[in-house]
């Protein structure tokens, strides 16, 4: 497989809620990328702090926290050639009133607060492997193939 990225991808509390994990992983398989890792946790303050710690200063800050640490997540790892640039189409607009038919928050997002899933920033080139040591360990992390790799990739 060329060039292998991973990104970090989590179904938040109204995600979960709503019983959109099995589609939302649905979906990602069918798009050719490979689950390496996944998890369904609560989350505590401390990595609600961690996570959201760029918008510590702001306003809208104390309501993620909340919200995040509201219900169960599922926190997921997947791979594949420009893989976070992959998500993040799919994923939609933070504001799924401005996302597109077809992308998860464009089917799935009526607030932009309950936007269903988080996806690591492609243009913060740190965003990525920070947010996966935050939420998994090395060893939680699988490297396998997969029986239809040969024909994702040229």
């Amino acid at each position: 497989m060329s060039s292998d990225e991973r990104t970090f991808v989590m179904v938040k509390p109204d995600g979960v809620q709503r019983g959109l994990i099995g589609e939302i992983v649905s979906r990602f398989e069918e798009r050719g990328l490979k689950l390496v890792g996944g998890k369904f946790i609560q989350i505590d303050q401390e990595l609600a702090h961690d996570h959201y710690g760029e918008h510590e200063d702001k306003p809208f800050f104390d309501g993620l926290v909340e919200f995040i640490t509201s219900g169960p997540v599922f926190a997921m790892v997947w791979e594949g050639a420009d893989a976070t640039r992959q998500v993040r189409s799919m994923v939609g607009e933070t504001d799924p009133a401005e996302s597109a038919p077809g992308t998860i928050r464009g089917d799935f997002g009526l607030d932009l607060g309950r936007n269903v899933i988080h996806a690591s920033d492609h243009e913060d080139e740190g965003a990525n492997e920070r947010e996966i040591d935050l939420f998994f360990d090395e060893d939680e992390l699988l490297d396998y193939e997969r029986i239809d790799e040969a024909w994702l990739y040229e």
